[in-house]
This record gives structure tokens, sequence and C-alpha cells, in this order.
């Protein structure tokens, strides 16, 4: 049996890889980490043998159902007042079809077929009342075959340095954290109906997820597939990526349309109650996707953009969509005079996504205003030409990472008017800096720090739950335009909880070390955080960060976990 500790930035490949090689990755038995106090941080344990086994992270009895097979369980002690999670990491293919480490498992044991090295997540929290100091943990791993007695094979080491900096909780997080939720899509993989209370139930889970990462807004999607599914009409083999409305419709039989914002509400109260209470973004009145060739067009006569809201008409005792402008406009209105009643109306963003046909898209804003003049609106933007076109006033600006540079200058004035946000938001491209299954793993610690280097207010994507049909099995889809990884940061699990993974739990290190940054300047020592970025930072020049500049990613930022933990021996 081997077995080591890696780092928590490790990430374990099966692929083609000699054995010898595999070895050398389970020499290391000591590390030492740091964190700060409300923080965390980890270490993976490795495991190999030449011959397979199960492992196990509990103290259950334990039996392999194909006969007598070695039972490896992994134990792991922690100074107090510490706590520590243990859990085993899932494989998921690439588009390359090598095996990439990325989930979190819920369950408990694992068989491993031998000569392959299989991680083990262990992460140490430290609560804002842990003193600050030195704390060791030990890793031991013992063996059994059926009734033998187990027998301790090992042990590793890790030592522990609590900063004396405290983190503010995550509600309170400055770095402003936009990941869209994509609800009808977590109904469907948890076998829940729509906004049941099955539904709520996992929804609780997921927010909570989000609440941890310091998420700032709530997706909510006011009116049919307004990304007409992704486009899924087009793949060979389609996924279900439809999401739908959040408000039901009524006609009655006189011909009047009544709303029920029952599930908009109780996802409201339910995000707040998970400290995500800065923005509700809507989705679903702006910038429709449309494919008109393949049935995926407007229906509204006469209205520039292709808004799909279905209604039961009591009547006829059937489901329709409305058709004419006038029923429309006063769905809108009436949304719009909803959330200003409960006093939301400062905190709605209507969304764009990407936005192509610029006079178009003005023709379709201004409409809106026209129709509910108290909306706020948002723009992801994923053309530097489009926002150099734009001439109608947006509040938050959300360019992709890559024309940040050309577009650098709009920016600045944008940043200068109140109540404005930019930020800025990766998707299937560019390639570098990602979040994808292929990414090395400081590129997903990195995010936040290209927010404090570029002066931005925070990061967007739109991956948090996007699933294929089956993430767990298949996660690639659409490559090379989509990269595995690309839909997703957590996984499906068992009861209706999110599994998360290990892009997760870097992104989260790199939101806290954004945290940090706003510590140490708060007292005094932006100078000290300057110096840190900028040792991470390797460009002079945000355009660099375009694909056209021909730069490969260490030319553009520094990939060694060390230059990063600097900023955490700032402390």
């Amino acid at each position: 049996m081997y077995y080591g500790l890696q780092s928590m930035f490790y990430k374990a490949i099966k692929g083609y890889q000699p054995w010898s090689q595999l070895v050398k990755q389970t020499q290391t038995k000591q590390l030492e980490v740091m964190c700060c106090r409300r923080d965390s941080t980890a270490v993976q344990c490795v495991v190999a043998s030449q011959e397979p086994f199960l492992l196990t992270t509990h103290t259950d009895p334990l039996f392999w159902k194909g006969g007598p097979l070695p039972i490896v369980r992994v134990e792991v002690d922690i100074d107090e007042p510490l706590t520590v999670d243990v859990r085993l990491i899932g494989f998921v293919e690439d588009d390359d079809r090598t095996q990439k480490a990325d989930v979190l498992l819920d369950a408990p044991e694992l068989f491993v077929e031998e000569r392959t090295l299989q991680p083990v997540w262990i992460e140490c929290t430290a609560s804002a009342d842990t003193p600050s100091g030195t704390y060791m943990g030990t890793v031991r791993l013992y063996s059994h075959t059926m009734f033998e007695d187990e027998q301790l094979l090992g042990a590793c080491t890790f030592v522990l340095n609590v900063k004396e900096a405290v983190l503010p909780e995550p509600e309170h997080y400055s770095f402003y954290l936009d990941l869209w939720q994509h609800n009808a899509n977590i109904a469907r993989k948890s076998g829940t109906t729509l906004w049941s209370e099955d539904h709520f139930a996992v929804l609780d889970a997921y927010l909570a997820s989000m609440g941890q990462l310091g998420q700032k807004a709530l997706s909510v999607v006011v009116s049919e597939i307004p990304w007409s599914g992704q486009f899924s009409h087009r793949d060979r083999e389609p996924s279900n990526l439809f999401e739908y409305s959040i408000v039901g419709v009524k006609r009655d039989r006189s011909g009047t349309f009544h709303y029920d914002y029952t599930a908009l509400n109780r996802y409201v109260a339910l995000g707040e109650t998970h400290g995500i209470r800065a923005e509700i973004e809507l989705f679903g009145l702006l910038n429709i996707w449309q494919d008109i060739d393949a049935g995926y067009g407007a229906i509204v006569e006469g209205y520039p953009d292709g808004i799909r809201v279905r209604y039961y008409d009591a009547a006829t005792g059937t489901y329709r969509f409305m058709r004419q402008q006038e029923q429309l406009e006063h769905y809108i209105r009436a949304l719009e005079a909803h959330l200003a009643s409960h006093g939301w109306i400062d905190r709605v963003r209507v969304l764009a996504d990407e936005p192509g046909d610029v006079p178009l898209f003005q023709k379709r804003l201004e409409r809106l205003r026209h129709i509910a003049p108290a909306f706020r609106y948002k723009i992801a933007i994923h053309s530097t030409s489009i926002m150099e076109q734009l001439t109608s006033e947006v509040n938050d600006y959300v360019p992709v990472l890559s024309s940040i540079g050309a577009a650098r200058e709009k920016l600045v004035r944008h940043q200068a008017k109140p109540g404005s946000r930019t930020l800025y938001y990766l998707a299937c491209n560019p390639d570098i800096p990602n979040t994808f299954l292929r990414s090395p793993a400081l590129e997903s610690r990195l995010i936040p720090w290209l927010v404090e280097k570029l002066g931005l207010d925070g990061f967007l994507r739109w991956n948090y739950t996007a699933w294929v049909d089956d993430p767990l099995r298949k996660l690639s889809y659409r490559s090379p335009i989509w990269k595995a990884g690309d839909a997703n940061f957590v996984y499906p699990g068992a009861a209706g909880k999110p599994q998360l993974s290990l892009r997760y739990k870097w992104l989260q290190r790199g939101i806290r070390d954004y945290e940090l940054m706003q510590l140490l300047k708060a007292a005094g020592r932006g100078s000290d955080v300057q110096q840190a970025v900028d040792h991470v930072m390797l460009f002079a020049d945000p355009c660099e960060l375009d694909p056209n500049a021909r730069k490969c990613s260490t030319e553009l930022y520094r990939l060694t976990e060390d230059a990063y933990d600097a900023l955490l021996r700032l402390v």
C-alpha cells in the first residue's frame, strides 16, 4: 500500500501514466498549510496499491459485494477546536477521455482499482473564535480483510498555522459573485416537481452552498425558455437545458389575467436566509435567444423581442401563450409593480445575455424601458465592438474577460457612475484562464485576484448547475465549443443536496484571498496587497488577456501555489 499527502490544489488524473510516477506522488508524508480564522484549508491524502481495495472514510461495518477484499479506512485527527471534513474525491471524464478528479463525493466508500491513485479531501476549518497558532493533524490508514482485526498501515501528518486575521461572514463578503442558478434543471435532477415543497427543500441546500461562497444574486426566470434550451436541438445527443418561469399566469373566464408570485416571493426569501440579498436578476425579459428556422422565434406579433409567457385559460381549460402586445405589456407592468410593492425594485437587474445585433437590442431595451421604467439593466457582453456601439444607459456592465483591455476606457467611465457595478465573466471562452475540468487548479483561485488587479467589483459565470443530462456519467458535451466543466461548479447528489467540486473549493479559496486583501487594505497595508497581486500577475496590460495577444498562461500569471500563499504570510 502506498500513501502520502498532496496540496489542496492537486488534481489527480487517470490517463497514461507509469506506475512509478504514481508511486512518486505518494512520497510526501508531511505538509504545512495555513488559513485565517473563519476560514479553512485542506490537504489531499493519496492512496494506491498494486491490488484492488475498498477505501472508506467512515467507521460502519463494511464488506465488498464481490467477496473478500482489503478494506482500507482513512481516519483524521486534528487538534481542537478545529473541525475536519473528510470526503472521497470522484473522477469525471474530460473531453480528452482522461478521468480527472473533481467531485467531493457524498458516498463514504469507494472501490479503487489496482495501480490507480485515489485522492481523499481533508478540509480543516477554523472558526472566528479559534485562537491563532499552530495545530497538528494526523492522517492514519488502517486495513483489514473480512473478519481480520484492523492493522495500522501508517500515518501522515500536517501542520496548520491559523493566522490572526478573521475573515467576514460570507454574506458580508465585498467580492461580488454572480453564479447563475438553473432551478428547472435542479428539479429535473432531483426528481421533484417544479416549485413544489420538495423542490424548495432541494433549492435550500443549493442556495446554502452558494451562500458559503458569498453569492450576491438570485436568478429569477420570468418567461419560458429564455435561452431556448441553449439550442440543444442542434446537438447530435441533446440534453434538456430548458429553464421555465417562476411566475404562474392564469386568465379567468372574463379575460382578466392573474399572476401568481408565490414561488418568486418564496425564492427571494429563501435566498435571503443564506445571505443572498444584493440582487434579483431577472431573465426572460430582454434579448431572448432565438432560432427562428428551428421554431424558437418570437410569438408576440409586433413586439421586438422573443418573450414567451404561458398561461392557463380558464375559459377553454387549456394552456396558451400570450400573443398580443397589450397582454405582454400588462404582464411586465404587473411584475414591475409587484417587485416595487415589496421594496425590491432597487435590487432588480434585468439581464441581457450576450446581445449581438446592437440596433435591434437597443430597440428592445428602449421598448422595455417604456413599459417598465423602474427596471435597471445588466448586460453580459461577449465582444468589445458590442460595448463600443451601445448608447443606452446600462447599470451594470459584465464584459467577457478577454475584452476588458480594449474596453478599459469605457469601463472606467462607467465605474465612476454612482450605483453602477462592473464585473467580468468567463464562459466557453477564453480558454485561459478558466474553470474547465482541464484548467489548472490555480486558475480557479486566480479569478478573484483578477478582480483586484483590474479594479472591478466581481465575477459572473453562467454555470452553477447548467448540467447536461447525466453529468456524473458524461460531463463532456458540445465539445470543443463547450469544454467539460464549463456548465457546472457542483454536481447533483443524494437526497437533493449538491456534491461540491474541487473547482468550487479552489474558487472559494480565491474569494477568501480577496477578502483578506480588503482587510489588509483597510488596515493601511494596501502596498503589501499590491505587491502580492503584482507578484502573481505577469501581464502589464489587460489587452494581453485577449487570445489574439497569443500569450500562454505562464506569461500572464503564476501557477505556483506558493505565489498565492504569500498573501497569507502577510498576516
